[in-house]
């Protein structure tokens, strides 16, 4: 949960270069790659991303007119892209505008009550557990991914490391 505006500001930043570094390798055709009956492909689930913004923080005080799950899936990356920024940097402006004590006030969050700090966690969380799969999928999609945490398997030999068993 965040307490300060100034922990939220470091984190947030952080995180959000994170998502669009992986975001930046993608491809037109990429996104509706992989082709499976039970996964999502690339572009829906990026697209989920970015529609949970508005979705989420609309909940907790703010006023995002940003994309809805109902909304067509751009097939252009760069659309993607632009959407992606526009949502993370409307969020960013809008709680950089906040005080500290604004991340205490409570809202109800799907049944529960939340604090705007938590609410704002769980914002990033999300994008954190979906960017975890979106490696996943860009493998399947033939698109060479990039460390976020740590190295990908491609970059081990940068460390003058072996490549960890598979």
């Amino acid at each position: 949960m965040f307490t300060s505006i100034e922990n939220f500001a470091a984190v947030w930043q952080e995180e959000t270069k994170n998502t669009a570094k992986l975001l930046d390798l993608l491809t037109d055709e990429s996104l509706t790659e992989p082709k499976h009956e039970v996964i999502r492909n690339l572009g829906r689930a990026v697209w989920h991303i970015i529609t949970t913004y508005p979705e989420m923080c609309n909940q907790f005080g703010m006023s995002f007119k940003g994309a809805t799950e109902k909304d067509p899936i751009p097939t252009s990356a760069a659309e993607i892209k632009e959407h992606y920024q526009k949502a993370v940097d409307f969020v960013f402006n809008e709680v950089k505008g906040w005080k500290d004590e604004d991340l205490q006030k409570e809202d109800n969050m799907y049944g529960e009550v939340w604090k705007r700090g938590k609410s704002l966690w769980v914002v990033l969380a999300h994008e954190i557990h979906h960017r975890g799969q979106m490696t996943i999928l860009m493998r399947m999609a033939g698109v060479k991914v990039t460390g976020v945490y740590g190295p990908a398997q491609e970059e081990w030999v940068n460390y003058k490391m072996d490549i960890p068993a598979v």
